[in-house]
C-alpha cells in the first residue's frame, strides 16, 4: 500500500473509519434488501430481538445493541408510532421502560424474516460463510472491549 493511497483513504490506517465504512456499506445493503418490508435493518433487528427474547427493558435492549439510551429511544419511537411495539412502565422498577412486541409487530417481524434471510445469504455468498462467521466473532470481540480514554496505547 502506498503512502498516497493511505492519505486518500483514512480507512486504511484508522480502525474506527474502517469499521464505520464497512458498517455503512453493509447497512445500506441490508436496508435495500429489507425495503420491501417497510423496515430498516435496525428496526428489524429490534423486532427480532423482542420476538426472540420477549419483553425487555429499554436499557437491556440498548446494552445488547451497544447503543446509548437516547439512540435506543430514537430507534423505538417510529416502531411505537406504527404500533409494532409497546413501551410501558417497568413491572419491577417504575423508572424503567419495558418494550414489548405488539401482535402487529410479531406479524411484521415474521413476514420480514425472509428478506433478512435473503440479505444474510447474499452477503455470505459474496463474502464467504466462514469469513462471515469469523467477522461476526471479531466484531463481537470488538464490542466487548473495555476501552477507556485513559488507557495507555504503548
Amino acid at each position: 500500500m502506498t503512502a498516497a493511497r493511505q492519505a486518500i483513504d483514512p480507512g486504511m490506517v484508522c480502525n474506527s473509519t474502517a469499521l464505520r465504512k464497512a458498517g455503512r456499506r453493509l447497512t445500506r445493503f441490508y436496508d435495500a434488501c429489507m425495503a420491501e418490508t417497510g423496515l430498516r435493518a435496525t428496526q428489524y433487528t429490534i423486532l427480532n430481538l423482542l420476538a426472540t427474547r420477549g419483553p425487555t427493558t429499554m436499557a437491556a435492549l440498548a446494552d445488547v445493541l451497544s447503543m446509548d439510551r437516547a439512540t435506543m429511544g430514537h430507534n423505538l419511537r417510529p416502531l411505537e408510532r406504527d404500533g409494532l411495539i409497546t413501551i410501558q412502565i417497568g413491572r419491577e422498577d417504575r423508572r424503567e421502560r419495558e418494550v414489548a412486541l405488539s401482535t402487529l409487530g410479531a406479524q411484521i417481524e415474521a413476514q420480514s424474516k425472509a428478506s433478512w434471510l435473503k440479505a444474510q445469504a447474499c452477503f455470505e455468498k459474496e463474502f464467504g460463510t466462514e469469513r462471515a462467521l469469523a467477522m461476526r466473532r471479531l466484531m463481537a470481540r470488538v464490542a466487548e472491549l473495555d476501552l477507556t480514554i485513559d488507557q495507555e496505547t504503548s
